[in-house]
Order: structure tokens, then C-alpha cells, then sequence
């Protein structure tokens, strides 16, 4: 049944704030009262997302993340307490997910052509990044929470571009919070999390993406309230070697793109770094392994699957009743 019409509807003006970061762009939609302060809420977001990236950015030489990356081995490293908080989270999903998500990945991403150093696959690098890690990520990465510093227990490379961005879309949230938004959706690339719901009632509605490679296309639509949705997917950054598609996500696992038929996953959670990891986790861990730690993690997913019919769906928890899900 839907909501009632909210009385401050009619004082909320329909608003979207954006700009670049994080090679995309950035948006915030919004429901804003009329004493809003629109240009500090836009600093206040461009600053937000803008610090992930100064901090966590595998691309800038001068990023927090690239400090850790060339330091020594075993020398402490002090970081930002922000990126401290993602890697926390990011060795805990690690854990979870048994090595289906590592942020350790770097040198591997590099090697095979996806990172900073290079465009085309390196069979040397490839072996050398397989040969530097033989400890799981959360024997390799030591964190002091304390002290707000990390070190490496192997000469190993954080890549932390599959969660980085659902925890700038968190900070957007926060920082439309500190506002007085009450009504928000924030986006950054295909992280998005909703600050409430539209101001008169509704849900907001945001596309999903139909994983295909040549188009954009919409295969539905997602209803999201204080909830938070990312999309993990084999279809957007990819590299054409001798006839072969390869995906930008790494399976650590297999030390090679990932490919296990799995087209798309999109996770729902209550924040958009969650979501964002647990979707590239779930991605990497395929249709198996994936539906079976998913459901017992209590999880609401959608997978997209390829197969020789075309794409099959395969939803848990809310999409499994089809409650988010609009086609």
C-alpha cells in the first residue's frame, strides 16, 4: 500500500548535484527544503568522494593506497582512518567469502593489463604476482586499529577498486545526513544508496543495468529506501586477446579474469560498501558456490547467468519474492 502524502513534499523542490571523480561521475538527487545551502552541500559531497579517492585511488602515485603499495615489507605504514575502515571491512569479507573477494589483488590486476602500468597482458608479471602471495589476504595485510597504521607481510599490491567506491557512495550518504537531507538518492557509477525515500512516499527507483557488451540497455527496475545496491558484472571494463573477452574482475583464486558464466551480480544492503564487495565477491565465487554463500549469509542477490537460452535469473531473499525487482 503505498505511503501516505508527506506534508513537506509540497516545501521539497527536486534537485541533482554532480561531478567528477573516481574516473565517473558522481550525482546526488534530492528532495531539498528551500533553507538547504546547496552550494556547501555540493562541496561537501565533491570533497567526500574526492578524499576515497586522493586515499584509495591505484591510479594516483600520490594516493594513501600507493604509499602502502611501495613500501617496504613489514614496515608500518600510517593511513587515514577512512581507509583503514574499508580495508577492515575488506578482510572481513575476504574471510567470508573464502578468497572469493581479496584486496590483494593489485599486482595481479596490473599484470593482467587492467591496472596503471599497462594495457595487454604480461605473462611474466602474471607469474611473478602468483609466485609473491602464497599466504591468504588476511595473513599477508596486518592492520593496527589503535594506531591507525597497516603493513605487509609479503611484497604485495591493495587494490581496493572493488569496494572503494560503494564507501564514497556511503560518505555522500553521511554527509546529506549532516545536511538535514532527509530525501536522497547518491550514486557513483553502479553504487547507489538511498537516504530514506522520495519525499512524497515512494521508494526511489533506479535501473538495473542489463549485463550487456556493446549497449546499455534496462532489464528492470529496483524500489531502494535507506537501502543500499551495487552490480558487479563481466561486461563493462574488458580487454579483446586473441578473440577472447576477459573481465576486469580477478578471481584470485585461479590468479586469472574472472569467468564462470556468472554475467551480473546485484547485491541490496544496508550500506553500499557491503553491497559493493559482497557483489564482486559473489561475482568471483560464480552460480554455485555464490547462491550457497548468499543464502546462508542471509543475502538478498540477483544473479544474471549466461547461458546457451540466453540470461537466466536466479534472485535470494527480496529478489527471490520478486518484492525489488520490476520488469
Amino acid at each position: 500500500m503505498p505511503k501516505m502524502f508527506s506534508e513537506s513534499a509540497a516545501k521539497c523542490q527536486r534537485i541533482t548535484l554532480h561531478g567528477p571523480s573516481m574516473g565517473t561521475r558522481w550525482s546526488a538527487t534530492l528532495d531539498a527544503e528551500d533553507s538547504l545551502d546547496m552550494n556547501a552541500l555540493q562541496h561537501d559531497l565533491a570533497t567526500a568522494v574526492d578524499q576515497v579517492d586522493q586515499q584509495m585511488s591505484p591510479w594516483k602515485p600520490d594516493s594513501d593506497l600507493m604509499r602502502v603499495n611501495r613500501a617496504p615489507v613489514n614496515a608500518w605504514v600510517v593511513v587515514p582512518a577512512e581507509m583503514l575502515e574499508v580495508l577492515d571491512c575488506a578482510l572481513d569479507v575476504q574471510r567470508l567469502s573464502t578468497g572469493a573477494f581479496d584486496p590483494c589483488v593489485g599486482g595481479l590486476v596490473n599484470a593482467w593489463g587492467f591496472g596503471a602500468q599497462g594495457d595487454v597482458p604480461d605473462a611474466q608479471a602474471i607469474r611473478m604476482a602468483r609466485q609473491s602471495q602464497p599466504l591468504a589476504s588476511h595473513d599477508c595485510l596486518e592492520l593496527d586499529r589503535a594506531a591507525g597504521q597497516v603493513r605487509k607481510r609479503v611484497p604485495l599490491q591493495l587494490d581496493l577498486c572493488g569496494i572503494a567506491k560503494g564507501y564514497a557512495v556511503d560518505r555522500m550518504a553521511h554527509v546529506l545526513q549532516e545536511h538535514g537531507v532527509r530525501h536522497a538518492l547518491a550514486a557513483l557509477d553502479g553504487e547507489l544508496r538511498a537516504v530514506g525515500g522520495q519525499s512524497g512516499g515512494l521508494a526511489w527507483r533506479v535501473a538495473l543495468e542489463s549485463p550487456e557488451f556493446d549497449r546499455r540497455a534496462v532489464r528492470g527496475v529496483i524500489e531502494l529506501e535507506d537501502l543500499a545496491v551495487a552490480t558487479s558484472g563481466d561486461y563493462r571494463r574488458c580487454l579483446e586477446i586473441g578473440g577472447a573477452r576477459l573481465a576486469h574482475t580477478m578471481d584470485p583464486r585461479r590468479w586469472a579474469p574472472v569467468n564462470n558464466g556468472v554475467a551480473s551480480v546485484t547485491v541490496l544492503a544496508s550500506s553500499c560498501m557491503q553491497a559493493d564487495a559482497w557483489a564482486t565477491a559473489l561475482l568471483v565465487a560464480g552460480p554455485d558456490e555464490g547462491l550457497v554463500l548468499a543464502q546462508r549469509m542471509g543475502m538478498d542477490v540477483l544473479f544474471l547467468l549466461r547461458r546457451a537460452v540466453g540470461l537466466i535469473e536466479l534472485g535470494l531473499g527480496r529478489f527471490g519474492r520478486a518484492a525489488n525487482l520490476k520488469v
